[in-house]
């Protein structure tokens, strides 16, 4: 038995899932591992799945396991695993035990034939020439071993991230071959289909390119959701290598995949191998297993003088035929991509005549986002003409200032101002009959949630509504239940309402599974909300009472439930109550009524109420009351019968205030006795003590009232009855009310105890005790008043702060003072109140608590290590922790305590905000441990301790000194200037720091010199000539020191050249020679500037600058004119301060006088290249730019040529080349490994050729924190 291992596409580590199938009576595991340790939900058929006998659920750190047991029919259904907003479904399959016949063995198992490994064919060997056989491969498809079932393969593919599922792998083939590169974009959380880019080298797309050799592929799998997308290379050639890039883009995600194409050359039919034709079929045992196959070389040889039709090209074909062919055409050859290649066919029909109006056309197509503007530019060729554009073939009109038309000299502009989605449209501009064309895509910025979604409880049956607000109209959303997209169905369950910038889903008749998380998402956010569904309970808030009447009185049973739609039946003795002239059902609000009246004796009986849908009833019983006639003597004392209800005289009667108080008591007597109702306070006497003074009194005679009384209060006397009511009662109503009946025979008193009951007061508002990422911990007190009766529990409601809905946490009354509200947001405010709950009723809420946060405390902080250490201090420093949350993070808590001990001590009274701090004061050689809490409002986080206790005491650190990059180069500077060397350096104890120049130690009263404990500065306020020289440092701890050089070079103004002749004068042309200057400025003369001057007006002109040479020549003088001049020298600070003048003048003289020049042999300057300063092989740090320099002198001026690994990298855009003065260097810009290897220059003119090379080593970057491990 294998287990079966999930995978979550964004939460869980990449594998396998398949639907496992498994025999009746079997055990299976399904088993899904997350990045953390997190927890997740099994579900069977969208329930929940509890662990018992039948299932097994356990989990160990990041590995979750569901076991099923005893695997029966009724297993086989749907399953899902749940790991925060991750759902993945699998399915159990079950098959029934088969007994294995002998002769049904001759036909395997489909099952088994799959996994028996095929006979490989053995490919025929690429034939010469053009008939190369399709030996093409998908390079991207990693093959699994045959030999094992799919679940079971060894998961090959790699680690993805962004939209790739797949990549593209690089590939080799041969000349002529066939070779398939394939990527795939799972597309479920894409709103729409994503546009694929395949690119060769830098930047040619291939979409224009599509043909003979090139074709571009896609297809859409709707059960996977995931799209696919093939380039393939026919018949390749030789220049088809090299480097390839496929880019995908959505909406705002973009992702990029680089790869390489090798081509080699075809194997020739002189270097075919017969021994390759004497292969064996068979691969699964050794060389001589299997039989011979002589294939190979039959088709070898048929390839060769067999001729092969010649091979259709596409492009003639569209270039031929109609317009009205080409989707035939399309078709008939297999062209996804038809419209690519029918605008390179437009572009191609266009390059056969080149434009006589337009200098420059429309690029093929703009980008631009929605609300920006753009602007289209042409060029053309007649500064007057006059253009027209156009959109989608409608000439456009200057509106307002949508739309700006420019000209300026050759260039024509079209400004498109606040674009939007009708923008998006093809523009033409045309001058006479000649036109460009180009695309303009309008680009829509991100959606954005402005209001979100809120959690919601409601109960079972009723209809629910989750609404948000994003910020722009029609704006396309997705509605997601548990990571599942919602769709409409034909039950009608879902409906989506779209109104402006808000967005409905509407949720009819909810169920118990339609509990969950529900998301919205658009292109630039989503929100989230949960839905919680209660059954509905029914309450009764008034049970119907037993009743004693008398004949021809009216009975009326009644009661009140907590729904007012709530139907019921009435039933006498079991058989259901019909109504009728006696009998009335009657149902208002939440009250039902069943009236009988003229009661007879056969009205006695059980009456019971049945409400429909609820598994209770409300129970009865009707007493009839036979009145007897006796004929009695005229005396006959009063008489209170009040046990003919079945109740003492000390009976307590309750009643809920509001309503009706109704004391109908039966007396006998005569004559007619008078009866007066008293009321005292309840329990105010004592049996055996005298009755105290009743507060009310009221009096009934004959059926007349003799004392006044309340309006709420009434008091009536009938033949055989006395009756008190008391309309609409109230708390002070309660007490003892007395009832006396006199006549001249006697009186009798009786005593009835009434108490009313109410709701109970509101509890004080809630306080907040605690809180956590997703719940809180609230407590109250109980209210002050209960009521009357004893508080049965609380119900507690919760609300967003911004929010004016309350949603109930809890509809079975809570019995404690304390609760744990989970499932709440955290970030997001709220405020709790509370509901009391008695017998009558729930009272009012009470005020809301004060609002709070749910936050969790922080993830510990990460990568806790000692920086430094010294015999009473140490250095700790730390990074933040992973997970912050949305509370903000106060401070980082230092704790440290002693080896074995428990006590932690604080390092510091209060919470620091740096990641790093120094603990002083520890006691010196004392084993220590430490650690450190993150604190936000919710409290410290779990501790970051270190690994092992350490030791306070100083370490032997040895010297280094960390030379900077700019100053392992000669450093120049100016005279004049600043110099200020900062060198860094480390050791412990802090070492000794030494400067020399020239070996020799500095003059502290001409340079300063500072050191620390980290660095030592060196610092000349205003440098001189003589400061030049090598520098150099030394750090020495003990007997172990390092040491660094710097040159430092001051330059200064070079001085006159000198000895400044005039060597001939002929013609118009005078030739001049001088000298270099005694003090070229500590530097290189980099050239001479010369000027001449008629000595007439002695105004100078520049004849020469940046001159090399010592020896020139000055021509087109004025004949007649009488030439003065003067030569500066230059390096590379300026020029020299002062000139050198010649001591004669030139004369150059008029016509007439005959010159003969001398006669001299033609020297020849030509001279082969020659390099004067050699390439320094170099080691670099990866990401830094980097230069290699060289200097070289050839006349004529030489060709230069860079190499790479003897690879020209001329044309190669990560690399610039410059040539100043003979000075030649190459910039490699940002190096990576990669760019490691030999480097060459050539230089090449018609006298000859030079090569130099040196080898560039780039490293990878290396952090301190590296070195010391």
């Amino acid at each position: 038995m294998h287990p079966f291992l999930l995978t979550y596409p964004a939460f869980l580590t990449e594998s396998s899932t398949k639907t496992q199938t498994a025999e009746i009576g079997a055990t299976v595991i399904f088993e899904a591992e997350t990045e953390k340790p997190v927890k997740v939900r099994w579900l069977r058929d969208s329930k929940d799945i509890a662990s018992s006998y039948k299932y097994t659920i356990s989990a160990e750190g990041n590995l979750h396991s569901l076991t099923i047991n005893n695997i029966a029919q009724e297993d086989a259904l749907g399953y899902a695993v749940i790991a925060g907003m991750s759902k993945v479904k699998f399915e159990l399959k079950i098959k029934e035990s088969e007994v294995k016949e002998p002769e049904k063995a001759v036909s395997p198992d489909p099952a088994v034939a799959e996994t028996k490994p095929e006979e490989p064919k053995e490919a025929p060997p690429a034939p010469t020439g053009s008939s190369a056989p399709d030996t093409s491969g998908t390079v991207s498809d990693c093959s699994a071993p045959e030999g094992l079932p799919e679940s079971h393969r060894p998961d090959t593919r790699q680690d993805l991230t962004g939209l790739f599922t797949e990549k593209p792998q690089s590939g080799e083939v041969n000349v002529g071959e066939n070779i398939t590169f394939v990527a795939r974009v799972c597309g479920e959380s894409l709103l729409k289909k994503p546009s694929v880019k395949w690119i060769k080298g830098k930047w040619m797309d291939l979409a224009s390119k599509s043909g003979k050799h090139l074709q571009l592929k896609e297809h859409y799998d709707r059960n996977s959701k995931v799209y696919t997308f093939e380039m393939h290379i026919i018949a390749a050639k030789a220049n088809f290598a090299g480097a390839y890039r496929c880019e995908v883009s959505s909406r705002d995600k973009f992702d990029s995949c680089n790869f390489d194409l090798v081509v080699h050359e075809a194997r020739t039919t002189d270097g075919f191998d017969i021994r390759t034709a004497f292969r064996r079929t068979s691969t699964d045992a050794g060389e001589d297993s299997g039989e011979l196959d002589f294939s190979a070389l039959l088709k070898k040889r048929e390839a060769v003088h067999v001729s092969t039709e010649p091979e259709v090209d596409v492009w003639e074909i569209l270039q031929n035929a109609p317009p009205s062919e080409y989707e035939k055409i399309a078709f008939q050859y297999g062209i996804t991509d038809l419209r690519g290649m029918l605008k390179r066919l437009k572009k191609m029909k266009k390059e056969e005549k080149k434009s006589a109006a337009f200098l420059r056309k429309l690029d093929p197509a703009y980008q631009v986002e929605k609300g920006h503007k753009i602007k289209l530019q042409v060029e053309v060729a007649n500064p007057d003409a006059e253009v027209k554009w156009l959109k989608n073939g409608q000439e456009i009109h200057p509106t307002g200032s949508k739309y700006i038309f420019e000209s300026v000299g050759n260039k024509r502009f079209l400004t498109i101002n606040n674009c939007t989605l009708a923008d998006d449209a093809a523009y033409t501009c045309t001058i006479g009959e000649e036109k460009t064309v180009t695309e303009l895509f309008v680009k829509e910025p991100p959606v954005l949630i402005v209001r979100n979604l809120e959690d919601q409880m409601v109960m079972k049956g009723e209809r629910v509504e989750f609404e948000c607000e994003v910020s722009e109209e029609g704006a396309q959303v997705k509605w997601e239940k548990d990571g599942v997209e919602l769709t409409r169905d034909e039950s009608f369950k879902y409906r989506f309402k779209k109104d402006g910038c808000k967005h409905v889903l509407i949720i009819n008749d909810v169920t118990k599974e339609d509990c969950g998380h529900y998301r919205v998402k658009t292109n630039g956010g989503q929100s989230f909300a949960e839905l919680m569904v209660q059954e509905k309970q029914l309450e009764v808030y008034q049970n119907i009472a037993d009743l004693t009447v008398k004949a021809k009185d009216q009975a009326v049973f009644k009661c009140e439930v907590s729904d007012e739609n709530v139907k019921g039946i009435w039933y006498k003795n079991g058989v259901e109550v019909k109504p009728d002239a006696r009998t009335h059902i009657t149902h208002i609000g939440r009250i039902h009524k069943l009236t009988i009246d003229d009661v007879k004796p056969e009205d006695e009986g059980d009456y019971t109420f049945v409400p429909e849908g609820y598994a209770f009833n409300l129970s009865a019983k009707l007493n009839f009351l036979e009145v007897k006639i006796d004929f009695v003597p005229r005396q006959d004392p009063p008489k209170i019968h009040l046990d003919c209800m079945g109740r003492t005289a000390e009976s307590t009667i309750l009643v809920v205030a509001g309503n009706k108080l109704r004391l109908d008591v039966p007396i006998t007597g005569d004559p007619a006795p008078t009866v007066v109702w008293t009321k005292g306070e309840k329990g105010s006497f004592k049996e055996g003590e005298s009755r105290p003074e009743p507060r009310h009194t009221w009096t009934v005679k004959n059926g007349e009232v003799l004392t006044d009384s309340d309006g709420r209060v009434h008091v009536e006397s009938t033949k055989g009855h006395c009756i008190f009511t008391i309309e609409g009662a109230e708390r002070q109503d309660e007490g003892v009310y007395s009832v006396i009946v006199r006549n001249p025979a006697g009186e009798d008193t009786a005593d009835i105890n009434v108490k009313v009951v109410d709701v109970p007061d509101p509890p004080e508002a809630p306080r907040i005790l605690s809180v956590g990422e997703d719940s809180c911990v609230v407590q109250w007190d109980p209210p002050l008043f209960d009521g009357g009766q004893p508080v049965i529990g609380y119900v507690l409601e919760r609300k967003k702060k911004k929010s004016y809905r309350w949603m109930r946490l809890n509809f079975d009354p809570f019995k404690e003072t304390t609760y744990e509200a989970k499932r709440m947001i955290e970030g997001v405010p709220y405020e709790m109140r509370v509901y009391a709950v008695n017998a009558i009723g729930m009272s009012r809420p009470s005020a809301a608590s004060q609002p709070f946060v749910p936050v969790a405390p922080t993830s510990e902080p990460t990568g806790l290590c000692v920086d430094d250490i010294s015999d009473t201090t140490i250095s700790l420093k730390w990074r933040p922790p992973e997970r912050i949350g949305s509370a903000e993070l106060e401070g980082y808590g230092v704790e440290y305590c002693k080896e074995g001990s428990d006590e932690w001590i604080p390092a510091f009274p209060s919470l620091t905000e740096s990641t790093s701090v120094i603990v002083c004061d520890l006691p010196t050689g004392e084993k220590m441990q430490f650690r450190v809490r993150a604190y936000n409002m919710a409290g410290p986080s779990l501790p970051a301790t270190l690994q092992q206790a350490v030791t306070i005491r100083e370490i032997m650190q040895r010297p280094k000194i960390w030379l900077p990059r700019n100053l392992r180069q000669t450093l120049i500077k100016k005279v004049g200037e600043t110099i200020n060397l900062v060198i860094p350096f480390q050791g412990k104890p802090r070492p000794q720091v030494t400067w020399t120049k020239n070996d020799e130690l500095l003059d502290p009263k001409q340079v300063s010199i500072r050191n620390s404990d980290t660095d030592t500065i060196l610092f000349i306020r205003k440098s001189e000539r003589k400061d030049s020289g090598k520098y150099e440092v030394q750090v020495q701890i003990e007997n172990v020191q390092d040491r660094a050089s710097v040159n430092i070079q001051i330059v200064d103004l070079p001085g006159p050249p000198q000895n400044l002749k005039v060597i001939d004068v002929w013609g118009f042309n005078v030739a001049l020679e001088w000298k270099p200057p005694k003090d070229n400025g500590n530097c290189e003369i980099t050239g001479y500037t010369i000027q001449k001057a008629d000595k007439k007006t002695m105004d100078w002109y520049t004849v020469y600058e940046q001159y090399r040479r010592t020896n020139c020549v000055v021509s087109d003088l004025i004949m007649g004119n009488e030439y003065m001049f003067r030569v500066y020298a230059m390096n590379m600070v300026v020029l020299s301060p002062e000139p050198c003048l010649s001591k004669d003048s030139a004369y150059i003289q008029k016509t007439g006088i005959v010159y003969k020049p001398p006669s001299y042999k033609e020297h020849d300057f030509s001279e082969a290249p020659k390099f004067t300063h050699p390439l320094v092989s170099r080691s670099v740090i990866a990401g830094y730019n980097a230069t290699l320099s060289c200097s070289v002198r050839g006349i004529p001026k030489p060709k230069i040529t860079w190499y790479k690994n003897k690879m020209d990298i001329t044309n190669e855009a990560k690399y610039r080349m410059f040539s100043n003065q003979g000075v030649l260097t190459l910039e490699i810009r940002k190096p990576c490994p990669f760019d490691g290897g030999v480097y060459m220059c050539k230089a090449v003119n018609d006298s000859g050729e030079d090569i130099i090379e040196c080898k560039l080593e780039v490293r990878s970057q290396v952090t301190k924190e590296d070195i010391k491990k």
